[in-house]
């Protein structure tokens, strides 16, 4: 690699390209493995001690449904206090807006928009509870949590969009084997979880974000047919209707109030039909109401806040009456909770992988006898976890009968601490368990409620410490397979440094040999240089912090306006000179180079203040104010008219740009009008679509915005494709006419000096549409309040590349890039998003869709998260335009490998080298923190979106490489009817 080609660059690029993608793979399915899970289902071995075993397990497990439910409640001691169960879940509905927050109700509004239940909370009727919810918050993971009461993996995030049959035990596979008939109306994630498992439903998606009136109405127009019949045991009704309305408004929406209202309507109308009368005393029906979690300010959910963990668990029909509001509010649980609770309320076994307790405000109907049985029960199962889990906790079985209660509750062997202590705790309830029962009856009454006091708060002790340990514990994680990641992706990082290093090297001594004045003796470091170097080193050496992680816009905005404070620093200690490159033709600013030199720096500067300023991104501070919150509460009419005026600014300037090339001008009013129908289409979109808290997307607004990509690929491509040619025709019918080029340069001939003309004037036009189109889209795509800073972003590109192409100032080509490469990650956050999954905009995914299309979605879903980024890497195609290319031999023009190493090496190697290092420093860092208290919360998802990361610069390398092969394809053929000579790649 000592001499380095162009077919010597492209083959380790690609090299290490794989080996990174291979290390990704490596240390993802190494890291975030799917949790392991016991085998089979609970049966009735669930009523029996783990210490004991029974050869009668395997023949009761063949019984007919009625005869195991009867087993079941024989065995269990608890008779089920309820037959029919109606699961209401309320998609994305925060606990506080029923339950208030910090031991204070509901805001007044809140509880005028569900009176009913809050009367029903009021009367003691009913009991809520905080449910915390385990990240990620989403819905498919969090189903899983509620029906089998374990906590799923990490990635269960990524299947969320592509649900799959839940095969572990859980509560509804407990209610098919005792013969229940279910019927499900509502979310279809359901169906995907459980297929054949309902006799009747209808199913509608909940990816389809933009309709909030549809998806809910289907599920209550079958509601009075349900309800007037009893074939069913068990009916779930999910309704996306509200989580909806926070992703395209927010908590604060004008339909939040509506919406929270349709649902008391709900409520009100099912206690009032099937728990309320009591024609039937046999026939008893608990009204479960459930959000898979909650939201947050934003209505976006995913993260590990306390407004997204705050979800809803609330009973309506108990036995017993709950005497005071605070008691029947004020409550906290686990999500995994309802689980056990479930399964001890109905009659069946808990499922086998449950690590949920038992929520004890709901069995207040129960005697003594049944409460610490099902403390027992619940204990038994959990105990079976733990032995399966911790191979020091072991014990001698002994046959299950009456007589030997007493051994077959005590451990044989307990190594380790970890071990011991729960050793301890179990033999602790059970001797006070025991005691209680020996003695029942026998002693004065305060011994005895002594006795059953000590061992309910035994039990619950060994519980809760039981149930932590379960949740908390993090999964084992091959240590081999994750070195193994880490080291490829070591690897591929050398691979792309050094042959950055041997870039640079080779460019400096090219430069030198054609510089009158440059230092013919050693390379000289610039301060700018330095600094990136260090910026780097600052951004990779912080990721260890979680809190660092969790406010990492800070460290961009500061590096990113700091570079530049530099480069004008250069900018006032230079004296420009040479001639004006191609861009700065545009500005006429040939006699004022510096003066553009420093404008051009200050609005770069000026742009990123407004961008640091614009979000209160991060974690902790999204509650102080920001220019955003600011234009919000101005209206929606402010935030139109900004946005309106946001896409004119970008059509005026990209049309001024575009209008001042002088030459083609057939060819560039083509394409300018192209591009002016598609800013028309973004701009009648705009108007259409009023208010982006509307309910449901119409047909006109969905037509305009397919329109609109339609239009815009067709002005890509074309350009992409055509512009090239074009000038390749024009140089033909310009050698074959005799005359020269309009532009010459005096080192090169005319013939070579056209041809790079040619370059330049195809580069510039090509990247001008691929920036100019994704302005666009993101107009059309991006939230109303962030089309200004879209704009700014494009501000600073484009002052940038004028500051770039201005002679009298030389930097490094790489360190161009890299201040690009800052400018694209600092203008990420400066939309609003951070390392929570909480701020990835889920609405936006689905505009000019028709119907839900997982493939689609996820692209406009990636479009928008890495709008920034993506925008920066395919300016790389016009920064090729502006590089001064008057060192370049006529060889080396004519050589095919010397013009592609000199136009898109730098463009496509630099963001892949500072990629590479802050991908394989913060794996490093995960791999580190495997056992951090934040691994979960802070860490993944911040590892999730330095992957995604990665693949936006895949993909932007990708889009600016194959652009410069295609560009240098034709003007080597060009260069070849020049002069009839063209050498082979390298």
């Amino acid at each position: 690699m000592s001499a380095l080609t162009c077919a010597r660059l492209s083959a380790w690029t690609v090299v290490a390209v794989f080996l990174q993608i291979l290390g990704i793979s490596l240390f993802v399915f190494g890291f975030f493995p799917v949790k392991p899970a016991l085998s089979g289902v609970s049966g009735p071995e669930s009523y029996r001690s783990p210490m004991c075993h029974s050869v009668e397990d395997r023949d009761e497990r063949s019984l007919p449904p009625h005869q195991l439910r009867s087993l079941y409640q024989e065995m269990s001691g608890i008779p089920p206090s309820f037959d029919q169960l109606i699961l209401m879940v309320v998609d994305g509905l925060p606990a506080e807006f029923v339950l208030g927050k910090d031991d204070q109700p509901s805001t007044k509004a809140m509880i005028e928009a569900m009176p009913y239940t809050q009367s029903l909370l009021s009367n003691g009727m009913a009991v809520g509870y905080h449910a915390k919810a385990a990240p990620p918050t989403v819905t498919m993971p969090r189903l899983k949590a509620m029906v089998s009461g374990a906590i799923g993996g990490f990635l269960d995030v990524a299947f969320n969009f592509n649900t799959q049959a839940l095969l572990d035990d859980n509560i509804l596979g407990q209610f098919y084997d005792i013969g229940w008939r279910m019927v499900m109306h509502g979310d279809e994630t359901w169906l995907k979880l459980f297929p054949g498992l309902f006799t009747r439903y209808d199913g509608v998606s909940s990816f389809y974000v933009k309709d909030t009136i549809e998806v809910d109405h289907n599920v209550s127009r079958h509601l009075e047919v349900e309800l007037s019949t009893d074939d069913w045991n068990l009916l779930i009704l999910h309704y996306l209707g509200l989580d909806h309305v926070g992703h395209t408004g927010g908590r604060s929406s004008n339909l939040m109030i509506p919406k929270l209202m349709e649902m008391d309507e709900i409520i009100k109308m099912i206690h009032m039909s099937k728990i309320l009368p009591e024609d039937d005393p046999h026939r008893q029906t608990l009204l479960l109401v459930v959000s898979d979690h909650g939201m947050t300010e934003n209505g976006n959910h995913g993260g590990s806040s306390y407004e997204e963990t705050d979800s809803l668990a609330l009973f309506i029909g108990l036995r017993s009456k709950i005497l005071t509001y605070a008691s029947a509010t004020q409550n906290a649980a686990s999500q995994v909770d309802m689980a056990s609770t479930l399964a001890l309320l109905f009659g069946v076994p808990i499922p086998k992988n449950n690590v949920g307790v038992l929520m004890p405000e709901v069995f207040g109907s129960l005697t003594d006898d049944q409460w610490i049985r099902a403390l027992e029960l619940n204990s038994w199962q959990l105990l079976r976890l733990l032995q399966a889990q911790l191979p020091g906790l072991s014990q001698q079985s002994f046959p299950c009968n009456d007589s030997s209660y007493e051994q077959s509750s005590k451990f044989t062997e307990c190594i380790g601490q970890l071990e011991q202590k729960f050793c301890h705790f179990y033999s602790k309830a059970t001797v006070f368990h025991s005691s209680w029962k020996s003695r029942k009856g026998q002693t004065i009454g305060s011994i005895n409620i002594d006795d059953l006091r000590n061992a309910v708060k035994a039990y619950d002790e060994f519980l809760r410490i039981a149930s932590d340990w379960l949740s908390r514990r993090a999964t084992d994680k091959p240590l081999d397979l994750l070195t193994s990641g880490v080291a490829t992706m070591f690897v591929s990082s050398m691979i792309l440094l050094r042959l950055l290093f041997l870039l640079c090297k080779q460019a400096f001594f090219a430069e030198k040999q054609f510089l009158p004045n440059g230092n013919k003796c050693s390379y000289k470091w610039d301060l700018d240089e330095l600094f990136v170097l260090s910026a780097i080193l600052i951004v990779a050496l912080s990721m260890t912090s979680s809190s660092i992680v969790e406010e990492e816009q800070y460290i961009w905005h500061f590096m990113a306006s700091t570079l530049y404070l530099i480069f004008l620093r250069r900018t006032f200690q230079s004296v420009p000179a040479g001639p004006a490159p191609f861009l700065l033709n545009v500005f006429n600013g040939q006699n004022c180079r510096k003066y553009s030199q420093v404008s051009s720096v200050i609005l770069v500067l000026i742009c990123g203040r407004i961008l640091r300023g614009w979000h209160q991104g991060g974690v902790n501070w999204t509650h102080l104010p920001d220019i955003s919150k600011w234009l919000e509460q101005a209206g929606p009419h402010s935030i139109k008219s900004i946005q309106i005026a946001s896409i004119l600014a970008i059509i005026s300037l990209w049309s001024f740009l575009l209008y001042s090339i002088r030459s083609k001008r057939g060819f560039i009013l083509t394409v300018q009008t192209m591009f002016l129908i598609s800013g028309l289409l973004v701009l009648l979109h705009t108007l259409e679509y009023q208010d982006h808290t509307f309910a449901v997307f119409g047909y006109t607004t969905t037509s305009i915005a397919q329109m609109v990509y339609v239009s815009l690929g067709v002005t890509v491509i074309m350009t992409a494709v055509a512009s090239p040619w074009v000038m390749y025709y024009s140089n033909s019918e310009t050698r074959s006419n005799g005359k020269a080029h309009l532009v010459t340069f005096s080192s090169i001939d005319n013939g070579i000096g056209s041809c790079l003309f040619e370059l330049r004037y195809s580069s510039y036009l090509t990247g001008w549409a691929y920036t100019a189109s994704w302005c666009l889209l993101q107009g059309l795509l991006q939230q109303p309040i962030n089309t200004v800073p879209i704009l700014l972003i494009f501000l600073q590109i484009l002052s940038s590349l004028v500051y770039f192409s201005t002679g009298g100032i030389r930097h490094k080509l790489w360190v161009e890039v890299a201040a690009l490469y800052f400018l694209g990650m600092a203008g990420h956050f400066g939309l609003g998003n951070s390392n929570t999954l909480a701020t990835i905009d889920v609405a936006g995914a689905y505009i000019g869709l028709s119907s839900h299309s997982t493939l689609f979605a996820g692209i406009l879903m990636f479009t928008i998260t890495f709008a920034s980024p993506l925008l920066l890497l395919l300016s790389m195609v016009m920064y090729i335009s502006i590089k001064d290319m008057r060192y370049l031999s006529v060889s080396q023009v004519a050589d095919m490998g010397h013009l592609l190493l000199n136009t898109i090496a730098f463009p496509s190697l630099v963001p892949l080298s500072l990629n590479s290092i802050l991908l394989t420093t913060f794996t490093v860092v995960l791999l580190l923190m495997r056992n951090h208290l934040f691994v979960w919360s802070v860490f993944s998802p911040k590892y999730l979106y330095v992957c995604a990361t990665t693949a936006s610069v895949y993909a932007g390398v990708t889009a600016v490489a194959a652009t410069g092969i295609y560009i240098c394809l034709v003007v080597a053929l060009s260069i070849r009817n020049s002069n009839g000579n063209i050498r082979s790649p390298r």
